[in-house]
């Protein structure tokens, strides 16, 4: 049974739920094949085609995913029959190696699924959503709360079988023996009923929470009609909203879309004061304006299902049972570290509003800083104080040339080579594929490309696993993907994004690389699976590479030219600039989402929680948290992130210590420090507890101090190390 999982993608991004498809033994498919009714529906088809089969995304109807969803857990109904009606007694291969290739046909159809719910939302998309997510709810809690097959678990736990398993082996049986647990597979019938009940809802709203905001961003925009509006705005600005006006039938104008890759680049360029109050507003809004999209509703709902159901799960708060398998493993852990910085970081924020508003005093503009001012001044701010104007940059920041020196890195470490391929169907013309090859040209897995916003996509950037690497029945490669939300220029012409962008991209490749180089035998453990504070880790660690003076090389404008190392200086003397901002913005939206699942059952107003929220934690008046809650996305579009967005900053502390061993090597491309990374880190997958592969990549647990001193916030040395918290067995 290959289950979803969840992890965190970026600080900037949204979640992505990311389902396996990997091979099963032939008596499987052939058994799958007969009960299913695939003809006419490419979703309950085999994969077929080159590399191991790909999916048909270019055979795809709406109208297919119903009937295949419905197909899906009726085959693996059937399976599951099978595993629990065996009167043999339970052994590791009866039982958990026949529920981990059962499931097969369903998570294939979950692959498209995704795919389509997060980059072709469409209404008739919307309408089966609404239909089937109830039913998946189910059919997943059918699962877990089948007590035969739990026993039969359990058993394979308890017995002699156990001592003689496989390390991974054993870790197979205890990841199914916990997740069964964690999902309330040792209730009482009662209990089982109502957390069933719970979970049906909570899809239900998960998915109103999610089409809500995709409304709020579809269907608003700051609409611009006097082109000296546009003033401050780069080419590339101007050419999207113009895109944009055309695309929503406003020739001749030009629109700002209402996400965060068009917002911010416009609250940070645009010297029209009022206009970006307006733009702010509308950005911020979402999913709280009192209207049919308002999300506050849904929250306080979402709340007090989840606060319930860890209750009859035997937890004080949601918080508490989410963090019970973390490396955090208790909220108290994750506020302790966030507060770290939290103090150091406001600091920092209030001295540079400070400076900001000298700027403003010295215009004589007559106002404080507020929100909507800060990504214009800082910008100032910045320009007057390093002379450096992160627009510099982005004509060296050709989208093209920053993939292929995130290729050419990903070889420096690993050995990867990426060929484009034209042979495997795609479910948009935007997406490309890249063939992934190791140093003997031996193929490694497929590696999709979706850039570009457009309508019916989430925004934000996250990486998908389509196929996860195993040798069950053989091997099998990995099929993953990127996706992102740039905006998209004239044929023919380069796309140039912004270094966030390129920050971003090269985090997202982070967990492709995780899946990529995955070394596993049950794709149920394959990276990029973890637990979500441990899966961070790869990704953060890889936008390390980006400014290393190998990778910057490659970063070239139009005419071929580098970036000249004047404009190299002022990138490192700027690092730490605005550390302050960013870290603020970030925690503001973490401790909010702690804090909001750690008041169990007491009634949550959504407005009135962020406000004494914020004010109890000193919130800087001229900032507002990345994330509000109406919009958070991450926590109630699904609880993937939930009680768990202060995972970027964990997995934070991890990635900055583990490229310390590359600096200690003398090289950020040592050779011996990556082959060790990759063997104890990205090939392992879940087969390790996340601490120990930790341990045995750097030697010891990581340094929470170092981090901080690195960010400039001062911190004792003494500080706990996260891997020593307690983890999982």
């Amino acid at each position: 049974m290959r289950r979803a999982a969840i992890w965190s993608t970026s600080a900037l991004l949204l979640a992505s739920v990311v389902t396996w498809a990997s091979a099963a033994p032939a008596p499987a498919r052939a058994a799958q094949a007969a009960a299913a009714p695939r003809a006419g529906n490419p979703l309950l088809a085999d994969w077929a085609g080159p590399y191991g089969g790909v999916p048909p995304f270019d055979r795809v109807r709406v109208e297919h995913f119903a009937p295949a969803l419905m197909a899906g857990m009726a085959a693996h109904r059937r399976e599951i029959a099978v595993i629990t009606g065996n009167p043999a007694p339970p052994t590791f291969e009866n039982t958990v190696l026949a529920l981990e290739r059962s499931g097969e046909l369903l998570h294939r159809v979950r692959v498209f699924y995704g795919v389509w719910t997060g980059s072709l939302s469409s209404p008739a998309l919307q309408k089966v959503q609404r239909q089937m997510e109830p039913r998946l709810a189910a059919f997943e809690d059918e699962l877990a709360q089948n007590a035969r097959l739990f026993q039969r678990i359990e058993a394979v736990y308890r017995s002699d079988e156990m001592k003689q398993l496989s390390p991974e082996q054993q870790r197979l049986v205890w990841s199914y023996r916990h997740d069964f647990d964690k999902q309330g597979a040792r209730l009482g019938p009662a209990e089982k009923r109502r957390v069933a009940a719970i979970n049906q809802r909570l899809a239900v709203l998960a998915t109103d929470f999610s089409q809500n905001l995709l409304a709020d961003e579809g269907g608003q925009g700051l609409v611009i009609d006097n082109e000296a509006d546009l003033a401050g705005l780069g080419a590339g600005d101007i050419e999207a909203a113009a895109m944009e006006a055309k695309q929503r039938g406003l020739k001749g104008r030009w629109v700002i879309a209402n996400t965060r890759s068009a917002m911010e680049p416009f609250l940070s360029r645009s010297p029209r004061r009022a206009l970006r109050e307006k733009a702010w507003r509308l950005f911020v809004g979402r999913g709280d304006n009192g209207d049919a999209h308002d999300n506050n509703r849904i929250v306080s709902e979402v709340l007090a299902l989840r606060a319930e159901r860890s209750k009859l799960m035997g937890f004080d708060t949601y918080a508490h049972w989410k963090l019970s398998d973390t490396m955090a493993h208790e909220p108290q852990a994750a506020i302790d570290l966030m507060l770290k910085v939290w103090g150091p970081a406001v600091a920092q924020v209030r001295q540079q509003v400070a400076d900001m508003q000298a700027l403003v005093d010295e215009e004589k503009g007559g106002f404080q800083i507020q929100p909507w001012d800060y990504r214009y001044y800082v910008e100032q701010l910045r320009k007057r104080q390093l002379d450096f104007n992160v627009d510099e940059l982005t004509p060296y920041l050709q989208l093209d040339k920053v993939r292929e020196a995130m290729f050419w890195a990903a070889g420096r470490l690993y050995g990867l080579r990426f060929e484009r391929v034209s042979d495997v169907p795609v479910f948009h013309a935007d997406v490309s594929v890249y063939r992934v090859l190791d140093a003997q040209g031996g193929h490694v897995g497929l590696w999709y490309f979706d850039p570009y916003a457009r309508e019916g996509k989430n925004s934000g950037a996250w990486m998908d696993s389509y196929r996860a690497q195993g040798r069950l029945g053989g091997e099998v490669r990995p099929i993953v993907s990127n996706n992102s939300n740039f905006k998209r220029g004239r044929a023919g012409e380069p796309v140039f994004i912004t270094w966030d962008d390129a920050v971003t991209m090269f985090h997202e490749f982070g967990h492709a690389l995780h899946g990529l180089c995955s070394d596993v035998t049950y794709p149920s453990l394959a990276g990029p699976r973890s637990v979500l504070d441990f899966g961070e880790f790869p990704s953060q660690v890889n936008e390390y590479w980006l400014p290393t003076p190998p990778v910057l090389a490659m970063l070239v404008n139009e005419a071929g030219e580098s970036l000249p190392p004047a404009l190299v200086a002022k990138i490192e003397r700027s690092k730490n600039f605005d550390k302050g901002f960013w870290k603020v913005e970030f925690l503001a939206s973490a401790l909010l989402d702690m804090k909001l699942h750690l008041e169990g059952a007491t009634p949550v107003d959504p407005r009135a929680f962020e406000k004494k929220t914020f004010a109890e934690l000193g919130m800087p008046a001229a900032m507002a948290a990345r994330h509000r809650i109406p919009q958070f996305g991450h926590v109630f579009a699904g609880d993937g992130y939930a009680a768990g967005y202060y995972g970027y900053l964990w997995a934070e502390v991890l990635s900055h210590d583990a490229f310390g061993a590359f600096i200690e090597a003398g090289d950020p491309f040592d050779a011996k420090v990556a082959r060790r990374y990759r063997d104890t880190v990205l090939a392992v997958g879940h087969t390790v507890d996340p601490a120990q592969a930790f341990r045995n990549f750097r030697g010891r647990d990581p340094e929470v101090g170092a981090l901080l001193r690195a960010d400039g916030f001062a911190a004792p040395m003494s500080s706990p190390a996260p891997g020593a918290a307690k983890s999982t067995p």
